[in-house]
């Protein structure tokens, strides 16, 4: 089942990349009593990924925050090598908390994953966005296989 505006986030460890190897951030801490705008790719270093959706978020960054967002996060069913990679080479770090969900567990939680074997990737995320007030999804934006529309952050950055 997928998770809907409305529900509440479950609560599970994914990592962040951090000086000394990979650190645990419990989501059920991330999400508690903040406004969180979260974006999920279906993996750090593919073309659409990297040329429009992370690039659209480090750019609005500070327009997000101003209207309310403490955090803004990047999921991938990646490992945090390299997403912290990823973050740097898109001067996302500081701005953006990249995230791994290196078995695809948080993300399959939500009813988002996709088949991507095709593309010798496996199980990897949908493409989506959500905002997330205190834990639970106020809006959610799930693409359309092989699109890149609703979870720009210019239409997140429109629904806050």
């Amino acid at each position: 089942m997928t998770i809907s505006v409305g529900d509440s986030l479950p609560a599970m460890d994914l990592k962040l990349g951090g000086p000394e190897g990979p650190e645990p951030v419990n989501t059920g801490d991330l999400f508690k009593g903040r406004t969180v705008a979260l974006f999920s790719v279906p993996g750090a270093f593919t073309p659409t990924c990297s040329a429009r959706h992370l690039p659209g978020f480090v750019e609005k960054a500070e327009e997000l925050k101003a209207k309310g967002v403490d955090e803004i996060v990047c999921l991938a069913v990646n490992d945090p090598f390299v997403m912290t990679a990823w973050a740097d080479s898109n001067h996302a770090t500081g701005k953006i908390t990249m995230l791994a969900d290196g078995n695809g567990d948080f993300t399959r939680a939500l009813g988002l994953t996709q088949d991507a074997k095709a593309n010798a990737m496996g199980e990897r995320g949908q493409r989506f966005a959500l905002i997330a007030r205190d834990g639970k999804v106020t809006e959610l934006f799930v693409e359309e296989p092989k699109q890149f529309n609703v979870s720009s952050a210019d239409n997140v950055l429109a629904h806050l």
